[in-house]
Formats: structure tokens, sequence, C-alpha cells
């Protein structure tokens, strides 16, 4: 073989191998609704909000998405930054810090001294996620006051259009859904402090 046929193999395989590249991933992260606000609450109030379940099937890095009535798609290139029970406990601890405007809301339990707290328990039935059209947010969710008071259970469905075709208008719909469920419960939180 000559030179200039071994070179030429050459540049062709390193094309071929550039051309075989696939692309970069892009990544997700949702942030809790900063455009409302509701009537204050007492500042000596604390709010846990527990580990949040979801559904296996959303359980994954891959944004999951329905194409039909029976049919979802993993997508490769479009993911969570961050495990979405983990990314969605943190928008409703934010959501809630936003709605009842304390700066007590956590994620963990802040241990002896801390005033007495509120605990927030979420469980995701379903996420119903169709580009181009709508997200819907089934949620259980119950609030236990402090000390001996009653447990309020409560169900959230949110719907929420997508505004856009492309994922980063699916992912606002998914944190306006959030905000929805978020609302619910703050108004739950509210409730149970005026008795």
């Amino acid at each position: 073989m000559t030179r200039a046929t071994v070179l030429a193999v050459c540049l062709i395989a390193l094309f071929a191998i550039a051309g075989c590249r696939s692309p970069s991933p892009t990544y997700y992260v949702m942030h809790g609704d900063a455009q409302r606000a509701d009537p204050p609450v007492p500042a000596t109030m604390t709010v846990v909000v527990s580990p949040v379940t979801v559904p296996d099937v959303v359980d994954r890095p891959q944004i999951v998405t329905r194409t039909a009535d029976n049919r979802i798609e993993l997508n490769e290139y479009e993911r969570w930054a961050e495990p979405l029970k983990t990314d969605i406990a943190r928008v409703i601890a934010a959501d809630l810090a936003q709605r009842l405007t304390t700066a007590r809301v956590s994620l963990y339990d802040l241990g002896a001294g801390a005033p007495p707290e509120w605990r927030v328990r979420v469980d995701i039935m379903s996420i119903d996620s169709v580009p181009g059209d709508a997200v819907t947010i089934d949620a259980q969710w119950a609030v236990r006051p402090p000390a001996s008071g009653t447990t309020v259970v409560g169900k959230t469905v949110a719907r929420e259009p997508v505004d856009g075709k492309d994922y980063g208008a699916l992912v606002a719909a998914h944190e306006r859904a959030l905000g929805v469920i978020s609302t619910d419960i703050a108004a739950a939180i509210r409730a149970g402090q005026a008795h």
C-alpha cells in the first residue's frame, strides 16, 4: 500500500468515527413558582417536606413522555439533571416557602431545638407528559401538624398546558403543575393553623 492510500484510509476512518458521534444530552432542572404570594403565616412555624415518591416508570434520568395511549418514550438526549423525586421535593419545598412566606421550610429534619414542625408527605401517583400538549401530575399528599394534631390528607390532579413544542416548555409545565399541588398543601397548612 502506498503512503497516500494509507493516509486516505485513515482520513476516511477518522471522518466515519466523527460522523457516528451521538449528540450530547440536554439536562433540565425545575425551579419553584415565584409568581404567587399568599398571606403570611407566623415565622415560628417549621415545615419539613419528606422524601417524595414517584412511579418507577418515571423514576429515571430520561424525561419520559407519552406518545400514544399506552406508549411512552424515554428520551436519551433530554434528561433530568438530578433524580426526579429529589427535584420534585425541592420544588415543593421552595414553593411552600414562597406561599407560606417562611424561611423555615426544609427537606430535612432540623433536629432538637427547632420549632414544632409540620410534616408534608407527597406521593406522586402519575406524571403524564405530552410534548406540545399538557403535563398532568396526580399527587396524594398528607400534612401532619406539630404535636398531636389531626393529619390532613388531600389529592391534587394538576393539568398544565405545554406552551411550546420543546422540552424546555414541557419542564416549565411540570413546574406549574407542582405549583398547583404546593398551593393546595399550603392552604391545608394555613387552615390547620387556624384551628
